[in-house]
Protein backbone atom coordinates (compact mmCIF):
# COMPACT_ATOMS: atom_id res chain seq x y z
CA UNK A 1 0.00 0.00 0.00
CA UNK A 2 1.32 3.63 -0.86
CA UNK A 3 0.41 6.89 -0.70
CA UNK A 4 2.48 9.49 -1.78
CA UNK A 5 6.17 9.34 0.38
CA UNK A 6 4.74 6.88 3.05
CA UNK A 7 4.21 2.58 2.22
CA UNK A 8 3.11 -0.06 4.22
CA UNK A 9 3.96 -3.51 3.45
CA UNK A 10 4.85 -6.52 5.02
CA UNK A 11 7.92 -7.46 7.01
CA UNK A 12 10.08 -9.14 5.97
CA UNK A 13 13.56 -10.68 7.34
CA UNK A 14 15.87 -8.74 4.77
CA UNK A 15 14.41 -6.00 6.75
CA UNK A 16 16.54 -7.12 10.25
CA UNK A 17 19.70 -4.51 9.99
CA UNK A 18 17.24 -1.84 8.97
CA UNK A 19 14.82 -2.64 11.81
CA UNK A 20 17.46 -3.18 14.24
CA UNK A 21 19.15 0.44 13.48
CA UNK A 22 15.97 2.32 13.80
CA UNK A 23 15.04 0.70 17.37
CA UNK A 24 18.20 0.98 18.38
CA UNK A 25 17.88 4.46 17.65
CA UNK A 26 14.98 5.30 19.20
CA UNK A 27 15.41 3.36 22.49
CA UNK A 28 14.74 5.78 24.64
CA UNK A 29 11.48 7.16 22.40
CA UNK A 30 10.03 3.89 22.70
CA UNK A 31 10.95 2.43 25.90
CA UNK A 32 7.51 4.15 27.80
CA UNK A 33 5.36 2.53 25.53
CA UNK A 34 6.86 -1.12 24.53
CA UNK A 35 5.08 -3.80 25.82
CA UNK A 36 7.42 -5.99 28.16
CA UNK A 37 7.41 -9.15 29.49
CA UNK A 38 5.66 -9.90 33.19
CA UNK A 39 7.45 -11.32 35.62
CA UNK A 40 6.85 -15.20 35.88
CA UNK A 41 4.72 -16.89 38.98
CA UNK A 42 7.08 -18.73 41.30
CA UNK A 43 7.98 -21.70 40.02
CA UNK A 44 7.92 -21.14 36.37
CA UNK A 45 10.46 -20.28 33.56
CA UNK A 46 11.19 -17.13 32.75
CA UNK A 47 10.05 -15.99 29.52
CA UNK A 48 12.55 -14.30 26.77
CA UNK A 49 12.47 -11.86 24.38
CA UNK A 50 12.28 -13.09 20.86
CA UNK A 51 15.19 -12.60 18.22
CA UNK A 52 14.24 -10.66 15.31
CA UNK A 53 14.42 -13.93 13.10
CA UNK A 54 11.76 -15.92 15.99
CA UNK A 55 9.62 -12.41 15.66
CA UNK A 56 9.11 -12.72 12.08
CA UNK A 57 8.30 -16.29 12.12
CA UNK A 58 5.86 -15.88 14.58
CA UNK A 59 4.21 -12.82 13.24
CA UNK A 60 4.10 -14.46 9.23
CA UNK A 61 2.66 -17.53 11.40
CA UNK A 62 -0.16 -15.58 13.14
CA UNK A 63 -0.72 -14.03 9.46
CA UNK A 64 -1.24 -17.45 7.79
CA UNK A 65 -3.90 -18.19 10.35
CA UNK A 66 -5.94 -15.07 9.79
CA UNK A 67 -5.04 -13.92 13.38
CA UNK A 68 -2.65 -10.77 12.23
CA UNK A 69 -1.28 -8.55 9.64
CA UNK A 70 2.31 -7.54 10.17
CA UNK A 71 3.92 -4.44 8.66
CA UNK A 72 6.67 -2.52 8.44
CA UNK A 73 6.29 1.64 7.34
CA UNK A 74 8.49 3.06 4.77
CA UNK A 75 8.93 6.93 4.66
CA UNK A 76 11.03 8.35 1.44
CA UNK A 77 12.01 4.92 0.55
CA UNK A 78 13.77 4.12 4.30
CA UNK A 79 11.98 1.88 6.95
CA UNK A 80 10.78 4.19 10.00
CA UNK A 81 8.34 2.06 11.89
CA UNK A 82 6.07 -0.69 12.55
CA UNK A 83 2.53 -1.58 12.59
CA UNK A 84 0.75 -5.14 13.17
CA UNK A 85 -3.14 -5.43 13.25
CA UNK A 86 -3.40 -7.90 15.88
CA UNK A 87 -5.97 -9.83 17.85
CA UNK A 88 -8.25 -10.44 14.44
CA UNK A 89 -11.24 -12.16 15.47
CA UNK A 90 -14.01 -13.76 12.66
CA UNK A 91 -17.45 -15.08 13.46
CA UNK A 92 -19.87 -12.90 14.65
CA UNK A 93 -17.25 -10.00 15.59
CA UNK A 94 -15.11 -9.32 12.52
CA UNK A 95 -12.71 -7.12 14.93
CA UNK A 96 -8.92 -6.44 15.07
CA UNK A 97 -6.77 -4.18 17.13
CA UNK A 98 -3.62 -1.78 16.09
CA UNK A 99 -0.46 -1.57 17.02
CA UNK A 100 2.23 0.77 15.83
CA UNK A 101 5.86 2.81 16.46
CA UNK A 102 7.37 5.31 14.68
CA UNK A 103 11.07 6.76 14.09
CA UNK A 104 11.53 9.83 16.10
CA UNK A 105 13.13 11.75 13.24
CA UNK A 106 9.83 11.56 11.47
CA UNK A 107 7.03 12.02 14.29
CA UNK A 108 4.90 15.03 13.11
CA UNK A 109 4.90 14.76 9.42
CA UNK A 110 1.78 12.65 8.87
CA UNK A 111 3.60 9.49 8.48
CA UNK A 112 1.81 7.62 11.28
CA UNK A 113 -2.02 8.57 10.64
CA UNK A 114 -1.40 7.66 6.88
CA UNK A 115 0.14 4.38 7.67
CA UNK A 116 -3.04 3.77 10.12
CA UNK A 117 -5.64 4.56 7.36
CA UNK A 118 -4.31 2.99 5.08
CA UNK A 119 -4.33 -0.12 7.36
CA UNK A 120 -7.88 0.50 8.47
CA UNK A 121 -8.91 0.57 4.83
CA UNK A 122 -7.33 -2.32 4.42
CA UNK A 123 -9.03 -4.17 7.15
CA UNK A 124 -12.43 -3.06 5.86
CA UNK A 125 -11.96 -3.17 2.54
CA UNK A 126 -9.63 -6.21 1.04
CA UNK A 127 -10.21 -7.99 4.76
CA UNK A 128 -13.30 -7.94 5.52
CA UNK A 129 -13.42 -6.63 9.42
CA UNK A 130 -16.03 -5.01 10.85
CA UNK A 131 -14.58 -3.02 13.89
CA UNK A 132 -10.57 -1.89 14.40
CA UNK A 133 -9.24 -0.49 17.77
CA UNK A 134 -6.33 1.19 19.28
CA UNK A 135 -5.37 1.11 23.04
CA UNK A 136 -3.00 4.12 24.03
CA UNK A 137 -1.51 4.70 27.35
CA UNK A 138 -3.25 8.03 28.56
CA UNK A 139 -0.06 9.66 28.94
CA UNK A 140 1.18 8.97 25.44
CA UNK A 141 0.29 12.26 23.61
CA UNK A 142 2.06 11.78 20.27
CA UNK A 143 -0.46 8.59 20.02
CA UNK A 144 -3.27 9.75 20.99
CA UNK A 145 -3.18 12.81 18.43
CA UNK A 146 -2.88 9.60 15.91
CA UNK A 147 -5.57 8.36 16.52
CA UNK A 148 -7.75 11.87 17.23
CA UNK A 149 -6.45 13.27 13.94
CA UNK A 150 -8.19 10.30 12.12
CA UNK A 151 -11.60 10.85 14.47
CA UNK A 152 -11.76 7.58 16.32
CA UNK A 153 -14.30 7.59 18.61
CA UNK A 154 -13.25 7.24 22.36
CA UNK A 155 -14.73 4.24 24.05
CA UNK A 156 -13.57 4.23 27.98
CA UNK A 157 -10.59 3.51 29.78
CA UNK A 158 -8.92 -0.28 30.49
CA UNK A 159 -7.30 -0.39 33.58
CA UNK A 160 -3.98 -2.14 33.85
CA UNK A 161 -4.70 -3.95 30.14
CA UNK A 162 -1.15 -4.09 29.27
CA UNK A 163 2.39 -4.83 30.91
CA UNK A 164 4.47 -1.78 29.28
CA UNK A 165 7.80 -0.32 30.73
CA UNK A 166 7.51 -2.79 33.52
CA UNK A 167 4.47 -2.45 34.96
CA UNK A 168 0.92 -2.65 34.43
CA UNK A 169 -0.55 0.28 32.53
CA UNK A 170 -3.99 1.90 32.10
CA UNK A 171 -5.03 2.29 27.99
CA UNK A 172 -7.64 4.54 26.71
CA UNK A 173 -9.43 2.41 23.95
CA UNK A 174 -10.17 4.27 20.44
CA UNK A 175 -12.09 2.36 17.62
CA UNK A 176 -13.66 2.54 14.40
CA UNK A 177 -16.41 0.57 12.65
CA UNK A 178 -16.75 -0.23 8.49
CA UNK A 179 -20.28 2.22 8.70
CA UNK A 180 -17.90 5.57 10.27
CA UNK A 181 -15.88 5.84 7.35
CA UNK A 182 -17.50 4.54 4.18
CA UNK A 183 -15.66 7.07 2.03
CA UNK A 184 -12.49 5.42 3.53
CA UNK A 185 -10.19 6.65 6.45
CA UNK A 186 -7.38 7.41 4.29
CA UNK A 187 -9.85 9.88 1.72
CA UNK A 188 -10.91 11.22 4.96
CA UNK A 189 -7.99 11.72 6.34
CA UNK A 190 -6.55 13.75 3.32
CA UNK A 191 -9.72 15.74 3.49
CA UNK A 192 -9.12 16.23 7.12
CA UNK A 193 -5.42 17.50 6.26
CA UNK A 194 -6.43 20.06 3.28
CA UNK A 195 -8.73 21.72 5.55
CA UNK A 196 -6.44 21.95 8.33
CA UNK A 197 -3.89 23.77 5.89
CA UNK A 198 -6.45 25.99 4.09
CA UNK A 199 -7.25 27.26 7.81
CA UNK A 200 -3.62 28.02 8.33
CA UNK A 201 -2.90 29.67 5.16
CA UNK A 202 -6.08 31.89 5.93
CA UNK A 203 -4.18 32.95 9.41
CA UNK A 204 -1.07 33.47 7.50
CA UNK A 205 0.53 37.05 8.01
CA UNK A 206 -0.75 39.15 5.03
CA UNK A 207 -3.86 36.54 4.48
CA UNK A 208 -7.00 38.49 5.94
CA UNK A 209 -8.89 36.05 8.01
CA UNK A 210 -11.93 37.31 5.35
CA UNK A 211 -11.62 39.47 1.98
CA UNK A 212 -11.54 42.54 2.25
CA UNK A 213 -14.69 44.37 0.58
CA UNK A 214 -13.45 47.86 0.25
CA UNK A 215 -15.18 50.80 1.39
CA UNK A 216 -19.02 50.93 1.37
Amino acid sequence: MVDGDVVLRPIKLRDQRAWREVNRRNRDWLRPWEATIPPPAPGVPAAHRPTYRQMVRHLRSEAHAGRMLPFVIEYQGRLVGQLTVAGITWGSMCSGHIGYWVDEAVAGRGVMPTAVAMAVDHCFRTVGLHRVEVCIRPENGPSRRVVEKLGFREEGLRPRYLHIDGGWRDHLVFALTAEEVPEGLLRRWHGSRERSQDRDARKAPGNPARPSRGIE
